[in-house]
């Protein structure tokens, strides 16, 4: 009968607590359209030094990772998240104390048996361990179990932040190489059209040309003067970005690199599968949530079984503080076994419960939303990479058939065959295709970027 009592609490413990499974991720099993490049077979997580190559992109980065205070503050909530842990590891083991107490008490002559004043004084030292919980029903552990998965979600999310941290410092520096590009080519435009200017005038002034030809002149000349001041404005409030997410006043390089140096790593396996999700940190970091749900559901169920703790200590008392640890003071010891057993709660442990258990359906939804828009976001990602490269050959071509019309209408003009109007048209549209040309080449890159972030750090 002994041995059946002493095994009901291990049966029990056996249905309270049901095994982990995973929910099924809601995607498909692999993206289309492929990819086509070819590599190895399996895929991994890479290091970001693995996926950057330019060595001054790597520097901004390393100095964002080093002094961003938004990534700093995700490290320190990781710390606190690992002192909660312990805190919940220590309910498991018994605590120790040893103290000790004098005290000293006054008779009068009424409450004297001899009908003299006196004082009596006591002294004790004891080790004991207060309340300590038998864990029999799991309750401790389980609440322990969800203190380390929280744990491990925080870490989790510390790693989200740096991945989006070093996907918006790249970003943030593309934009900036290319404002200055753009800025560059203001500038070389209002070069052009003060020179055109200048010579629109003389012409003017010698009999040839009318005044419609110096206005039209001179509003392309503060065009791409208005240009220029704009791209000034831009290229000076990306610095400002980006040393803000650098986190230091570290000054950036007056000559930095153009966009056509900036390398990154373009290869992916062919045949990606929808399972390199789970590696996302994002994921990771909503499956440790679900998992901690999990187990508080295990704590509430345990809550409606007994709950034992024991209180012991042994100890020395003696009536003087000089014989307290000699062999004239007495020994003293106790034992407080104590069980407590829910009966009329007004349903408060089947509320805990049934709260234990909603949530934990909350983030199976949340879990499965975030893989969700993880697999968009990879498929965003891949869509873009393919028809970039295709708008970006587009527009070199659209370029180069823009500088032609902007030649031969110059050339007209000059010869008298067609008003400044047609030139001032065709450099118009030279320009725009010029600016649109860089920014399809940032976005280029940007979707590189932005396909490490949704992958949860780039793979090979």
């Amino acid at each position: 009968m002994k041995k059946a009592l002493f095994l009901l609490p291990l049966l029990w413990g056996c249905t309270l607590y049901p095994d982990w499974q995973r929910p099924e991720a809601p995607v498909a099993t692999q993206w289309l359209p492929l990819p086509t490049e070819t590599t190895s077979p399996t895929a991994h997580i890479m290091a970001w030094e693995s996926f950057f190559h330019s060595p001054p992109l790597r520097k901004v980065i390393r100095a964002a990772l080093a002094n961003n205070r938004d990534l700093r503050q995700a490290a320190l909530t990781i710390e606190a998240a690992q002192a909660l842990y312990r805190v919940e590891s220590a309910d498991l083991l018994p605590s120790v104390s040893a103290g000790m107490t004098a005290s000293r008490t006054g008779l009068t002559r009424a409450q004297n048996s001899d009908g003299n004043r006196s004082i009596n004084a006591s002294y004790s030292a004891n080790v004991a361990t207060t309340a300590f919980e038998l864990d029999l029903f799991g309750r401790l552990r389980q609440q322990n179990k969800a203190a380390l998965q929280r744990y491990f979600a925080t870490r989790a999310a510390r790693d989200t932040a740096q991945i989006s941290l070093i996907a918006s410092v790249a970003n943030t520096y593309l934009q900036w190489l290319a404002d200055r590009k753009i800025l560059t080519l203001a500038e070389e435009t209002l070069t052009t059209q003060t020179q055109t200017y200048a010579l629109v005038r003389q012409s003017h002034e010698k009999g040839v040309g009318s005044k419609l030809d110096v206005a039209q002149v001179q509003i392309a000349v503060e065009t791409a003067r208005a240009n220029q001041a704009l791209y000034q404005r831009r290229v000076m409030q990306g610095g400002h970005a980006l040393q803000l997410l650098m986190g230091s006043p570290e000054p950036l390089p007056t000559t930095p690199p153009t966009l056509e140096a900036v390398a990154l790593t373009t290869v992916l396996p062919p045949g990606l599968p929808a399972e390199i999700l789970l590696q996302r940190p994002d994921v990771v970091q909503a499956e440790h949530a679900l998992q901690a749900a999990h187990a508080d559901i295990g704590a509430a169920r345990a809550a409606f079984f007994p709950q034992i703790s024991l209180t012991a200590g042994v100890g020395l008392a003696s009536a003087e503080l000089g014989n307290l640890f000699s062999n004239a003071a007495g020994g003293a010891w106790n034992f407080i076994p104590k069980i407590s057993l829910p009966i009329f709660d007004h349903g408060l442990n089947q509320a805990n419960l049934d709260y234990a258990k909603i949530r934990e359906n909350s983030l199976i939804a949340a879990y499965e939303q975030t893989i969700q828009t993880a697999f968009r976001e990879v498929a965003d990602a891949l869509a873009a990479r393919q028809t970039l490269e295709l708008e970006l050959m587009a527009q070199r071509d659209l370029v180069a058939a823009s500088q032609k019309a902007y030649d031969l209408s110059f050339a007209r003009y000059k010869g008298g065959i067609d008003s400044f109007l047609d030139v001032l048209d065709a450099q118009r549209s030279l320009f725009a295709a010029q600016q649109h040309y860089i920014e399809v080449e940032k976005q280029r890159l940007a979707n590189q970027v932005n396909l490490y972030k949704a992958l949860g750090g780039g793979l090979q």
